[in-house]
């Protein structure tokens, strides 16, 4: 079995997290990729709301769909929510499955000041996608990836649909250009806060959750 897994706040989740998460299980052929959010997240702590609320915006948001599916592995670790332990908590739950962790350029680059980050490149592959106001060739600042600036370039520039490379780890990482979606949970917060509309940038299911719990006003 071949799992994409899919960590985040989503505050709220929107449709950008949505296609993208299709377009990773259609190119990596994943059985499915699994939204995780986090329940108690070390380091974003800013206009949170609850994780129970945004556990059932996603939800909400997924009702229907057969390969993008839930998972509330992080409600049941204490603490805060490292990706090590989730992702270790995982392999014993698929003990035969081939994992794929998905994030964007920006969530890579980021890594070092993770909880263990040597420990995460080597406990899974990583599929690494593009990001608006981010480039594959920013990529070269990780201490964890070794790749050539000309094939950088390429998919910066579209040239190649992906490009398959190895981590210092030895673990494999797909770097792979998506369509651009440019919606963003700050922007959505934003949107709302302000008493402007957020319809159409998400499920009509998740708007409707979040005005009838009066999320993100203050």
């Amino acid at each position: 079995m071949k799992i994409g897994i899919f960590g985040g706040t989503f505050n709220p989740v929107h449709y950008g997290h949505l296609r993208a998460a299709e377009e990773i299980r259609e190119r990596l052929d994943l059985n499915t990729v699994l939204f995780i959010p986090s329940r108690n997240p070390p380091l974003k702590t800013k206009d949170i709301a609850p994780a129970k609320h945004r556990y059932e915006m996603l939800k909400r948001a997924l009702r229907g769909s057969k390969q993008l599916n839930l998972s509330d592995i992080e409600f049941g670790l204490k603490g805060k929510s490292y990706t090590v332990r989730t992702i270790e908590t995982l392999q014993l739950q698929y003990r035969n499955a081939d994992f794929s962790f998905i994030l964007g350029i920006d969530a890579f680059l980021d890594i070092p000041h993770w909880w263990h980050p040597e420990r995460l490149t080597v406990l899974t592959d990583f599929a690494i996608i593009s990001r608006p106001g981010y480039l594959f060739e920013d990529l070269r600042e990780s201490p964890y990836l070794k790749a050539g600036k000309a094939m950088l370039k390429e998919l910066d520039r579209g040239k190649t649909g992906h490009h398959r490379i190895k981590l210092t780890s030895k673990r494999d990482a797909l770097l792979l250009p998506i369509t651009p979606v440019g919606i963003s949970s700050t922007e959505i917060r934003r949107l709302h806060k302000r008493g402007r509309s957020i319809k159409y940038l998400l499920p009509p299911e998740v708007e409707s959750y979040i005005i009838s719990n009066k999320l993100y006003k203050h």
